[in-house]
């Protein structure tokens, strides 16, 4: 009787549902399933977050509408947090918070694009980079993200009549799925690249944070000149383990992040007070937790990828993020490999082909799971591949 929009046939999830409603369906069955598909964090919050948030919820007043932007002393607690990475950020105009910062990748194409713009996203590339542009009528250019250029989009192979035409550009590092890494010379040229097309730059860092063995990312606002084309994103999910109370923001450009608040005043309100304090707790309080978090990731990722190299599954030791980004050791699609390892193993994984084109060949392995789970993960992938 009723038919979809027309919008709604450009998202499309089906990869991700088939892969959680098979994970679903052996689980049924009675199967041990180690769940390393979704990127949910496994690890709580740190006890002083979680006080912060039951003594605001212990407050009768703080269950009213707060306001889009964000409160003063949030804005104030990202701008000093930023400093780390030189970056001087102004919370009158500078900053806005989001309910995630999923939530403003989604809507920002909104703001600036027009049916028929084009938008540059990565291949593989997280969907909402895909999602947002196109429920915005514009179209896309896919930038293939490739092992043999350490997966940077090459800038110089876009054609020009795709640029003159491009409103905005889409970047994500550390990456989601890939892992990967971007050098500072990288984020230079971008910048560069950007100010030459008039291409505003949406910079996801929700990585920032979960980064190995002594690696530093850059902030793309620490390269001078971004500001001028640069916007950033970036989350309170990964680095405090508070993905479910949906606490991001976004910084840079005040042109933008202007725009982007007039839009969100028209769809939504601000995030609930408590949260608010809880994410004021975890960006001002001792920062021990996340250092507790990135030894426990690096841990987990040693564990696959020294235990599948120990096997013969070749698979890259990345610096950062959450993730590891295997290719399939077998003749299979992604897909179809993907199938076959929690059929035959119990073990739950996402087919690089659910995010692009360019993710065809590859697996992405979540670390969400204690360091046990992910022994026993690798003891029965090696027993079922017998490599």
């Amino acid at each position: 009787m009723f038919e979809q929009a027309n919008r709604m046939q450009t998202l499309a999830s089906a990869i991700f549902t088939q892969v959680d409603d098979l994970r679903k369906t052996e689980i049924a069955a009675g199967k041990d399933v180690i769940t390393l598909s979704i990127g949910s964090p496994d690890m709580a919050p740190a006890p002083h977050i979680v006080e912060a948030l039951k003594k605001s919820t212990n407050c009768c007043f703080n269950y009213g509408y707060t306001l889009s932007k964000g409160v003063p002393d949030l804005l104030d607690a990202i701008s000093q947090w930023y400093r780390k990475f030189d970056v001087e950020l102004d919370p009158e105009t500078e900053i806005h918070s989001l309910i995630g910062s999923q939530d403003g990748l989604a809507h920002i194409a909104l703001c600036l694009v027009n049916p028929g713009d084009v938008v540059l996203v990565p291949d593989p590339g997280y969907p909402i980079f895909s999602a947002g542009p196109l429920i915005a009528g514009a179209e896309l250019y896919r930038m293939p993200l490739i092992a043999a250029n350490n997966y940077l989009p090459d800038l110089n192979t876009i054609e020009e009549s795709v640029l003159k035409r491009a409103k905005m550009m889409i970047l994500n590092y550390p990456n989601n799925p890939l892992a990967a890494t971007a050098p500072r010379s990288f984020l230079e040229q971008v910048v560069a690249f950007a100010k030459h097309y008039n291409i505003l730059v949406c910079y996801d860092f929700a990585y920032s944070d979960l980064v190995f063995d002594g690696y530093k990312p850059d902030s793309f606002l620490s390269i001078p000149g971004a500001k001028e084309i640069g916007i950033e994103f970036n989350s309170l999910s990964k680095t405090y383990n508070m993905a479910g109370c949906r606490v991001g923001y976004v910084v840079g450009n005040a042109k933008i992040i202007s725009l982007l608040g007039r839009l969100k005043s028209n769809f939504d309100y601000g995030i609930f007070y408590p949260l608010q304090q809880a994410a004021i707790a975890a960006l001002t309080g001792s920062q021990d937790c996340v250092r507790e978090t990135v030894a426990t990731y690096q841990k987990r990722r040693d564990i696959i990828v020294d235990g599948f190299n120990e096997f013969g599954w070749k698979v890259d030791r990345p610096k950062a993020s959450m993730y590891v980004w295997a290719p399939v050791p077998t003749k299979q699609s992604s897909f179809d490999f993907t199938v076959s390892l929690i059929q035959n193993t119990g073990v739950a994984v996402i087919p690089g082909s659910a995010f692009g084109t360019c993710g065809e060949g590859y697996v992405r392995i979540a670390l969400v799971q204690p360091e046990g789970r992910l022994a026993e993960a690798v003891t029965r992938i090696r027993k079922w591949l017998k490599l």
